[in-house]
């Protein structure tokens, strides 16, 4: 639904897990494309499949897991590749050159006995892209463009020697080095403090810019996605079920979900005042269902204020309220 020319395009995506002999689908035939210099943001609670659809991409599943249908098609100049179907040892020449990726939590994913400096070069003499001299320029210009002062001397630092917010710019410094088209952001935001997250997100969006980058965003921070995202898709219980650009979508959600979510967000004050008045927050009853039962129709039947007879037996089907929007309801046109 993106009008930018595509990067990648996601189509029936379906992985599995195997778990105590049975087969669960943390993601259940989702569609979603990216195009180039777009930034879509995956959005939902947790256990809703966004991390697991981000690993699919990139073959990084566990050994228990597999795709086990759909296509994710990356575009380029010699047209697209099906990463859902080639083997390892071709995955590894995507990955952070073409595609790269920021994990959610720096510290567990930087190597603690390497130094920043290894780690940033790594991809580069991977790839064959630079020679040892030259990739050590390319990471001290790396480390620059993601605001870490001294970036020269900081290629000798290990990563507990620096902070949670430049252990996450170094991450990203990693991801970018190679210039990759496709940037996966798997919460990179989520361990940071306020201040902190503002600078990832305005870094990461300069940083898009000036290399037109598309960004698959994976998040449950709703003012994230609001301030650098142009697309949102709403992930809930292996499907997405509403998507569409970030304006048209908070300003008029169509699924239950998508409104339960919008009104979770505090406003500034409403805690206190509601405290006064003895009241709670908003927030959506119930949780997420186990993949191990999920229900006969609607996965958000049992939680939604708007379901029928309909929704608790008939799984609905993706629905086109318009040419920019989808949405996954049968009750999608009912009044809140």
């Amino acid at each position: 639904m993106s009008g930018r020319p595509p990067l990648l395009e996601i189509e029936g995506l379906r992985t599995v897990f195997t778990v105590r002999g049975t087969e669960i689908a943390p993601v259940n035939g989702i569609d979603l494309a990216i195009g180039a210099g777009e930034t879509v943001a995956l959005v939902g609670e947790s256990g809703s499949g966004k991390s697991v659809t981000a690993l699919s991409v990139l073959g990084l599943l566990p050994r228990v897991a597999r795709i086990a249908a759909g296509s994710v098609r990356l575009h380029g100049e010699g047209g697209a590749i099906d990463l859902a179907r080639l083997d390892p040892e071709a995955l590894r020449t995507i990955r952070g050159s073409r595609i790269g990726m920021v994990f959610q939590e720096p510290m567990t994913s930087l190597n603690p006995v390497l130094t920043i400096g290894d780690q940033i070069t790594e991809p580069l003499l991977v790839h064959g892209l630079a020679t040892r001299a030259e990739a050590r320029e390319r990471a001290i210009a790396m480390l620059d463009s993601v605001g870490i002062p001294d970036p020269a001397r900081r290629l000798a630092s290990y990563p507990h020697e620096l902070s949670g917010g430049m252990r996450q710019r170094a991450m990203i410094a990693m991801a970018l080095v190679c210039r990759p088209g496709l940037l996966i952001a798997d919460e990179p935001t989520t361990a940071l403090d306020v201040t902190v997250q503002a600078q990832i997100v305005e870094l990461m969006t300069g940083l898009q810019e000036s290399l037109r980058m598309g960004i698959l965003f994976v998040t449950h921070n709703l003012g994230v996605v609001a301030d650098m995202a142009h697309r949102v898709a709403i992930m809930y219980a292996g499907r997405i079920v509403e998507e569409g650009p970030v304006a048209e979508v908070f300003t008029a959600p169509r699924h239950p979900y998508t409104r339960g979510l919008l009104a979770s967000v505090p406003r500034p004050g409403e805690a206190l005042r509601l405290r006064r008045a003895g009241q709670k927050l908003a927030a959506i009853p119930g949780q997420v269902p186990s993949l191990m039962a999920l229900p006969t129709g609607c996965a958000f039947a049992g939680r939604c204020p708007l379901a029928v007879d309909r929704c608790r037996t008939e799984a609905p089907g993706p629905t086109v309220p318009s040419p920019a929007r989808s949405v996954r309801c049968h009750r999608w046109d009912a009044a809140a």
